[in-house]
């Protein structure tokens, strides 16, 4: 039941910009306005093995007993992805708890060089982790938390533009939209540990 209700979701968040959507559905509740939809119940988040912007492999799996905000960017995107991006720089550095990794749906131009650029433009921290690969590493990712990613006109990307909220257990907790704010996470993280 649960899997057949996330692409449901994923198509009333999806699109949006530069994109919007993931995987979760089964039984979502709207926190307070605009706070991103509650995940129950909680679904262990896909694991996967990826490289970062320091040629590391990593993935959501490496980061147990921490929250990490799992979302989809690409480094070329002239509209949304670095305004996601800013919000979750933002708040991980009000969170020291806070892990980020972002996941390339653009993997013929997201190279290393252009990753470390967009970071850098963008003042992420270390725990901020951009994974990259081709297109075949990263289509099993996109299926696993059901993000679309299309070639667009003037060389940009449609894609779900979601950010997943994963507890420090490894369990999906809340999917926020391509308008994820640094207060909606850290207010999520918040109600989440009490």
């Amino acid at each position: 039941m649960r899997r057949r209700a996330i692409p449901i979701l994923v198509a009333a968040v999806a699109l949006a910009g530069c994109g919007s959507g993931s995987k979760h559905a089964a039984t979502t509740t709207a926190p307070p306005a605009n706070a991103g939809f509650v995940l129950q119940p909680p679904a262990a988040a896909p694991s996967f093995r990826l490289r970062d912007q320091a040629d590391r492999i990593v993935g959501p799996q490496d980061d147990r007993g921490h929250w990490t905000a799992v979302t989809f960017l690409y480094t070329n995107c002239p509209d949304v992805c670095p305004l996601i991006a800013n919000q979750l720089a933002a708040a991980q550095r009000a969170d020291p708890d806070l892990r980020v990794i972002a996941v390339s749906v653009d993997p013929k131009r997201d190279t290393r060089a252009a990753i470390r650029r967009f970071l850098a433009a963008h003042h992420t921290g270390p725990r901020f982790r951009f994974v990259r690969g081709d297109r075949a590493e990263l289509r099993p990712v996109w299926a696993a938390y059901h993000v679309a990613s299309l070639p667009g006109s003037s060389g940009t990307v449609s894609h779900s533009a979601v950010t997943l909220l994963v507890d420090p257990k490894g369990k999906e907790r809340v999917l926020f939209d391509a308008q994820v704010t640094a207060r909606q996470v850290l207010g999520a993280v918040t109600r989440l540990r009490s």
